[in-house]
C-alpha cells in the first residue's frame, strides 16, 4: 500500500505516465480476469479490497492510507484475479485503451454523498466504458450504508440509483444501452461480501458447471443449502438453484471466518502418516446403489432401518476419503506433465472438515457443516441435524464426487488460462 505524501501534490497528468505498482505475485504467467475499483477520494475502496482479501478488521480500515497511485493486486480463487485499487484523482482519459482489458468496473459512492460530483464522474466512467469495452460489466457500490439508519440509507440508495439513471439518459440516448447494477454495501455487515460475490459469479464462465454439481449433491445429500466459498475472502462463488437467504449465508461466512481464525491453531490426528487408513469401501458403492450416470448416492435410496447392513458408514470427525482417480479415463487421455503433477497435488491433499449444530433443542434444528474442496475452496451446507447424524456417511461420500467435479473443473480452467 502507498503511503499518502499529499493529495494535492497529485496530478491526472503524472498518474497517466505511472505504471500501476504490483502487489503479490504478478510473474505468474497466468491469463488474469481484471477488475477495475473506482470511485471518489475517502469512499472506501481500499477498505473494500483489504476487508475482503487481506482479512483487514473493518474497525482497522480507519487508520488506511489514502491512494495516491493505482496498486495492482493478484489474488487466486476459482478464477485468478487482478484488481487495481485506483486513486481518487484518476480519471477515464489516465487508462483509456486500456479499459478494454478489464472484465469489470465497480465505481464506488460514499453513501453520505449526494453532491454532484461523484454522479458525474461516473457518467465520465460509463461514457468511457461505452467507448473502449461497452461488454464490461458495470456495478456500483453504494458504500458506507452503516452510518445510516434503515429507512434513510434505503432512501438514500434509491436517490443516488435514480439520479445516476437520470444523469446517463439526459447525456446520451446510447447508453441506455449499457446496464448498470446497483449494490448496498457496508464493511461491517455481510452486504459487501454478498455484493462482491455475485460480481465474480458474473466472470465465471465455469459458475454453470459449479453450480449443476451443487444442485445435484443438495438433491441428492437433501441439504436445504449449500455454498462454494473462498476460503480467505468468504465470498461464495456459486450456489444451488434455491434463492439465497441473507441470513443462511451470513452463518455461512461467519463459520468459515471462525474456523480461518482457530482452524491453525488445531491438528487433527488422522492427519499424521502413521494414522493414515485406507477406507476401500468408500470408494466403491454397494451394487444395488451403483450409478454409472450419476455418482452421488441419494440418500432416499436407503432406509433408516437398513442403512447399516447394506452401507458400510464410516464416522470421520475431520477428515473427509480422498477422491478416487478415475486410472480409465487417465489411460486413454494422457495429460501434460505439469497438469498431472497438479492433478496428483490436489488429490493428495489431506481434506478437513467441521460442523455446528444450530439451535440443537429445537424440532427444526439444523447442522452446518465445512468440506474442504481444493486449497482455496469450501463447500458450506445447511443439513436438517437428523439427515446428517442418520446418514452422515453418505453425506460425506456425495462430497468426494463433488469435490473430484470440482477438481476437474478448476483443473481445466488453470490449465487453459496457462497456455495449456
Amino acid at each position: 500500500m502507498a503511503t499518502s505524501n499529499g493529495y494535492g501534490s497529485i496530478s491526472s497528468t503524472s498518474l497517466a505516465t505511472a505504471q500501476p505498482q504490483p502487489s503479490g505475485d504478478s510473474s505468474d504467467n497466468v491469463i488474469r480476469t481484471k477488475i477495475l475499483l473506482v470511485g471518489l477520494r475517502k469512499s472506501g475502496k481500499t477498505s473494500i479490497y483489504e476487508t475482503l482479501f487481506n482479512d483487514c478488521d473493518p474497525k482497522q480500515t480507519f487508520y488506511l492510507d489514502t491512494s495516491t497511485r493505482i496498486t495492482r493486486h493478484t489474488y487466486d480463487t476459482a478464477i485468478p484475479l487482478e484488481i487495481w485499487d485506483c486513486p481518487g484523482i484518476i480519471a477515464p482519459e489516465t487508462l483509456g485503451g486500456q479499459l478494454s482489458q478489464f472484465s469489470s468496473l465497480i465505481f464506488v459512492i460514499d453513501i453520505q454523498n449526494l453532491l454532484q460530483e461523484p454522479i458525474a464522474k461516473l457518467v465520465d466512467w460509463v461514457a468511457a466504458v461505452y467507448r473502449y469495452n461497452p461488454l464490461m460489466n458495470l456495478e456500483v457500490f453504494v458504500h458506507k450504508a452503516d452510518v445510516l439508519t434503515e429507512d434513510y440509507k434505503w432512501d438514500a440508495f434509491r436517490t443516488i440509483q435514480s439520479r445516476v439513471n437520470d444523469e446517463i439518459q439526459e447525456t446520451s440516448e446510447e447508453y441506455e444501452q449499457i446496464s448498470v447494477n446497483f449494490s448496498l454495501t457496508s464493511i461491517y455487515d455481510h452486504s459487501l461480501h454478498e455484493s462482491f460475490s455475485k460480481v465474480l459469479q458474473k466472470l465465471m464462465d465455469t459458475m454453470p458447471a459449479y453450480e449443476e454439481l451443487i444442485n445435484v449433491f443438495c438433491a441428492n445429500s437433501q441439504s436445504s443449502k449449500a455454498f462454494l466459498c473462498d476460503i480467505k475472502s468468504r465470498l461464495y462463488l456459486a450456489t444451488d438453484a434455491s434463492p439465497v437467504d441473507t441470513q443462511d449465508y451470513g452463518l455461512c461466512a461467519d463459520y468459515l471466518q471462525m474456523l480461518n481464525s482457530f482452524g491453525p491453531l488445531y491438528r487433527s490426528a488422522t492427519a499424521s502418516p502413521p494414522r493414515h487408513r485406507t477406507v476401500g469401501a468408500l470408494h466403491s458403492p454397494p451394487p444395488e446403489l451403483s450409478n454409472p450416470a450419476s455418482p452421488i448416492v441419494p440418500l432416499s435410496a436407503i432406509s433408516s432401518a437398513s442403512q447399516t447392513p447394506k452401507v458400510q458408514v464410516f464416522p470421520i470427525p475431520s477428515t473427509s476419503p480422498t477422491p478416487p482417480t478415475r486410472s480409465s479415463s487417465s489411460a486413454s487421455n494422457p495429460q501434460p506433465e505439469a497438469s498431472t503433477g497438479r492433478q496428483q497435488k490436489l488429490k493428495n491433499l489431506f481434506y478437513p472438515s467441521a460442523s455446528t449444530s444450530l439451535l440443537p433443542s429445537s424440532s427444526s434444528a439444523r447442522t452446518l457443516t465445512y468440506y474442504l474442496i481444493t486449497p482455496h475452496l469450501a463447500l458450506l451446507t445447511l443439513l436438517p441435524t437428523s439427515v446428517f447424524e442418520d446418514k452422515r456417511g453418505l453425506v460425506e461420500y456425495n462430497v468426494v464426487f463433488l469435490r473430484e467435479g470440482v477438481q476437474e473443473i478448476y483443473e481445466v480452467e488453470d490449465e487453459l488460462r496457462r497456455g495449456g
